[in-house]
């Protein structure tokens, strides 16, 4: 994903899949402070990728933006300080 940033991704409700329009992102697990360490996921050639800490199964989907998700709100965005 040159030229731009890689989505961070959240799962706050448990969800087993969440559809993302990307595959390279980051996993947080949670908001914090009940995150896990940021971790930098790529699907390659694959349209699935399970995170190792928390087992949130990411499914690519093609006609997602990469700001969005499905189910939606998994979209993590820091907060200024």
């Amino acid at each position: 994903m040159a030229g731009g940033s890689i989505p961070h991704f959240q799962n706050d409700a448990g969800y087993a899949v969440i559809e993302i329009g990307v595959k390279e992102f980051m996993c947080v697990g949670a908001t914090p402070p009940f995150d896990h360490p940021h971790v930098f996921l790529d699907m390659g050639a694959d349209s699935e990728k399970v995170c190792p800490y928390c087992s949130t199964l990411y499914r690519f989907n093609g006609s997602l933006k990469p700001n969005e998700t499905r189910p939606e709100n998994c979209l993590y965005q820091t907060q200024a300080a």
